[in-house]
Order: structure tokens, then sequence, then C-alpha cells
């Protein structure tokens, strides 16, 4: 064998070695948060997400859900790094179980509206919903979203929950009410106030804010999942969402 010759081979672990470490920033880079966020999110974490990844050039993939169904696949195994939920039971019961890496924080405060594609007074909504005219009214699901809690709270507790009982058209979540009343499946219904804010320009409907003395705040809670301990850009994001930027964003859409 020629003694000028280079043994190559012997260079090989060290060039992969080092080749790796060129790859590494990349790879870093190309990994996404994915964060479950609450259906009256829908549109706002649109807005949220291209801020965040202009800011920081980390990207985001929403899955949107209600909070309760979110929940139950975050148990079930879902790999979620965050979740943005319309309340903080939720969170809370996460973390209780053992499935956050954070505790629950609130991000921002929800406000629960009346709406319909008709033009009518719904200052006096209360005796309009009693009408014989009015067949269907929309509001999701009290177990799994936090915004039918809202609203099954404001109807008993003005003493109309029976009354309007035969009425009542469920939606599995936020999302399905805003398509019923976009549609005008449901002639009114009680939904977030974002909603407004997501149509703009697009569609007209006709609303009234419900005082939010007659429910208990919607105070929409976050958390870091199990999932993302091993991703750092999470608590990138987590941070994000309690800065002035996101809080500005998040007030645009009808939150407090």
């Amino acid at each position: 064998m020629n003694k000028n010759l280079i043994n190559t081979e012997k260079y090989l672990p060290k060039t992969a070695s080092v080749l790796a470490l060129l790859l590494l920033p990349v790879f870093t880079f190309a990994q996404s948060l994915k964060v479950a966020a609450a259906a009256n999110l829908q549109g706002v974490i649109k807005v949220l997400q291209q801020d965040f990844e202009r800011k920081t050039r980390i990207r985001i993939e929403p899955i949107i859900g209600s909070s309760g169904n979110l929940t139950n696949q975050i148990k079930n195994g879902a790999p979620f790094d965050i979740f943005l939920s319309a309340d903080m039971s939720f969170p809370e019961e996460l973390e209780k179980t053992g499935f956050t890496t954070s505790k629950p924080v609130v991000y921002a405060l929800g406000s629960l509206i009346i709406c319909s594609k008709q033009n009518l007074d719904l200052k006096n909504w209360g005796q309009l919903l009693q009408s014989s005219s009015v067949e269907k009214i929309a509001l999701a699901n009290p177990e799994t979203a936090p915004y039918g809690k809202a609203a099954k709270e404001v109807l008993s507790q003005k003493k109309l929950l029976r009354k309007l009982q035969p009425k009542l058209v469920y939606g599995e979540s936020i999302s399905q009410v805003n398509i019923y009343l976009t549609t005008g499946v449901a002639q009114f219904g009680f939904t977030t106030e974002a909603l407004i804010a997501d149509i703009s320009g697009k569609q007209k409907l006709y609303w009234e804010r419900i005082n939010p003395a007659d429910y208990q705040p919607i105070k929409q809670g976050m958390v870091i999942l199990k999932h993302a301990e091993k991703n750092p850009q999470a608590a990138q994001f987590f941070k994000y969402m309690q800065s002035a930027p996101a809080k500005s964003i998040l007030k645009k859409y009808g939150y407090r």
C-alpha cells in the first residue's frame, strides 16, 4: 500500500459528526409548535400565528376544537405542545392529572354576545326570544364548551332556560354555533364577540353584548403540555401570549 495515500475512512466519523452539527440548527428551526386552540379562537389564532412567526420565525400549527374535546384528546396522547383553552377548568384539570409542565395562566377574558342575521332590537333579547316567531336559538354544548356553559348560566339566571328549552339547538363547539348563525339555521345564538371581528367586511350580523355580571368571568387559560418537554420553543409562544402585542391583537377581537 502506498504510504503517501491518505486513508479517508478514518475521517468519515468526524465528517459525519460535523455534518450533523451543521444540520442541527436547520432541523431545530424546522420544528413547529402544535397549538391546541379553543374554537372561539379560530379567527384570532391566525393573526397571532402570523405575528409570532414574523417575530420569531417559529412555525405554529393550530388544532381547533372545543376545550373539552381537546382536553380528552390530550389525555389520550395527542401530540400537542400548548393548550389554549376557553376557560381555566380544563387546563387546571390537565395540570392536576400530570399532563402539563406549567401552571395554567389566564391569557384573555372572553365576552359573550347574542346575535342574529335579523335586524332586531336585541337590548330586550330576553323578551324577544320568548316570541312564538323564534324557533331556534343556538348555543354551544355546555359540557365541553365554556361559552355554552356561560350562555346556559345566563338563561338560568334570567329564569329563561326552562321556557326556551324546546327552542335550543346545541353546537358541538362555538364554531358550529357560528355556522348556525351565519347560515341562518338558527335565528338567534349565544357566541363569542370574536365572531364579529372574524366576519367583518364579509357578512352583517346584529348583536348585543351580554352583561358580564350575568355570568362567571370567562377566564381563558393556557398551559404548556408534557409533549413540549423537548421543545423549548413552546416557552417562547407561552411568553408571547402574555405580551403586549398579543394582548393588543386579542383586544381587537373583543377579548378583555
